[in-house]
Order: structure tokens, then C-alpha cells, then sequence
């Protein structure tokens, strides 16, 4: 049984199963069936980064790794690497984002996506990404190990979630 803090926090937000995730960057990718996905971040990685104010993909025609760049936000503080959850070469990007990029916030898995890409290299990327049943627990996880920054205290006798 996950502890209540896991519990609360993590599965509240959304994580659709169908989608594959790579939890370390909380980013997600949906394959198309066309030998496309389409990537955007996580809503656990929203909440852990706080307000976006601005997204930039990296342009049509990118190559990118998995585990590498595919774009930037800008934070209230800061600006951040977007990291891509699978690797290829960017085809479209989320044209919306420049003049709304809080659609991030409001459809991270709908209208916030950040870039489509034609993926290269899918089979090999899936090994780091997880999918399906592993999704909750993996995203309970992440969200224990940043509790501190998901709610600014941790929470007193609160143990480590089963499988951490």
C-alpha cells in the first residue's frame, strides 16, 4: 500500500496509462501509429516546475535523443530543458504554445503537447520509458521523492512507498 502522502498527491494528477513515460524528466510520448509520437510534459513535472510562462521547441527539422533536449520553458525564476522521451527528428510543433502556453498547465496530454516527432529508434527507446500498469506507482514514486518540493514540508511519518 502506497503511504497517504503518494497516495494524495501523485495519482490526483493525471497520468493516462496509454501513454509512455520517461518518469526521470516526467515527460511523455504518444506513438501515432504513423511512425510519429507526440511529446509534452508531464502533470507531475508541471507541478513540480510551477508556472510556465513560455514553451519553445526545439524547430522543425531537430534531431533529437531521448534523454536529451527538445525544447525549453521559461520559469517564473528560470529557464529549463525540456527533455525528449524518445529519440528521432522534430516534424511539428505546438503552434498554439507561443501565444498560450499555459495550455500546458490547462491539457498537458491534449492541447498542451509540446513537439510531434518522427521517431528512430522507438523499440530501443521504450526500455527507459514506462507504460500501462507500472504508470501509478512510478509517478507515486517521483512524487515522494520531490514531496518537498510538491508541498514545501515533508511529511512527518510518511515512509518510503513499497517497491521505492
Amino acid at each position: 500500500m502506497l503511504p497517504e502522502y503518494a497516495a494524495m498527491n501523485a495519482p490526483a494528477l493525471s497520468h493516462p496509462p496509454a501513454l509512455h513515460y520517461l518518469v526521470e524528466h516526467q515527460v511523455w510520448a504518444r506513438p501515432e501509429g504513423d511512425g510519429t509520437a507526440t511529446v509534452g510534459i508531464t502533470a507531475l513535472g508541471i507541478r513540480l516546475s510551477g508556472d510556465i510562462y513560455m514553451c519553445r521547441p526545439k524547430a522543425v527539422g531537430t534531431a533529437v535523443a531521448q534523454g536529451q533536449s527538445i525544447g525549453v520553458v521559461e520559469l517564473a525564476k528560470s529557464v529549463v530543458s525540456v527533455k525528449s522521451p524518445v529519440s528521432g527528428t522534430v516534424v511539428a510543433v505546438n503552434p498554439q504554445l507561443q501565444d498560450t502556453p499555459e495550455l500546458v498547465h490547462l491539457d498537458p496530454y491534449g492541447a498542451g503537447w509540446l513537439a510531434r516527432v518522427a521517431l528512430s529508434r522507438f523499440e530501443a527507446d521504450a526500455a527507459a520509458l514506462v507504460h500501462g500498469d507500472a504508470v501509478a506507482p512510478a509517478m507515486a514514486h517521483h512524487a515522494w521523492l520531490h514531496r518537498e518540493t510538491l508541498d514545501g514540508a515533508t511529511p512527518a511519518g510518511n515512509p518510503r512507498p513499497e517497491g521505492a
